[in-house]
């Protein structure tokens, strides 16, 4: 079983290889091994970390982060991003409790917020599901580059009690 709890400074090495791992599939699948996940390096995250207010999630199974998730807010607005969790892991529920958790802990924060948003490749149908499953609809499609389009998607707060 896991629990989830706010990383810290000291997750960041952690975090770090855990977003590279996450993310290899999904470089694989668009042939682009410089996804923007990919190449975030180690002193970003650091930086993001050591920011008391910067809210972000981390997963653990003992002592082995197995997951996080990261999220923000412009105007009313909450933004969901970096949900990874490790490989060997998937399937078991860890990326669905993070996405909950991560909601209500913007929402004790920010009260006013309207929406949540999010964005994934579209050739992530598993991620894409799961974002559906829990109350997320896709408002529209971004070609980044020849490759990659994203999916972006939004979930009214309205929907939020009845989703989670």
């Amino acid at each position: 079983m896991f629990e989830i709890h706010q990383a810290g400074p000291d997750d960041a090495g952690e975090i770090f290889t855990l977003q590279r791992a996450a993310y290899v599939d999904e470089a694989q699948a668009y042939g682009d091994p410089f996804i923007l996940p990919l190449t975030e390096g180690l002193s970003r995250i650091e930086t993001l970390l050591a920011d008391e207010g910067a809210l972000v999630l981390k997963a653990v199974v003992g002592a082995r982060v197995v997951g996080a998730v990261r999220a923000g807010a412009t105007d009313t607005t909450g933004v969901v991003g970096r949900l990874v969790v490790a490989p060997d892991l998937r399937r078991r529920g860890i990326a669905r409790a993070l996405l909950s958790r991560v909601e209500e802990e913007l929402r004790e924060r920010r009260p006013d917020l309207a929406a949540l948003t999010l964005f994934t490749g579209a050739q992530s149908a598993k991620e894409q599901r799961l974002y559906r499953e829990v109350g997320y609809a896709e408002t529209h499609r971004e070609r980044v580059a020849d490759h990659l389009v994203m999916v972006h998607m939004r979930k009214e707060l309205s929907a939020v009690g009845a989703a989670l």
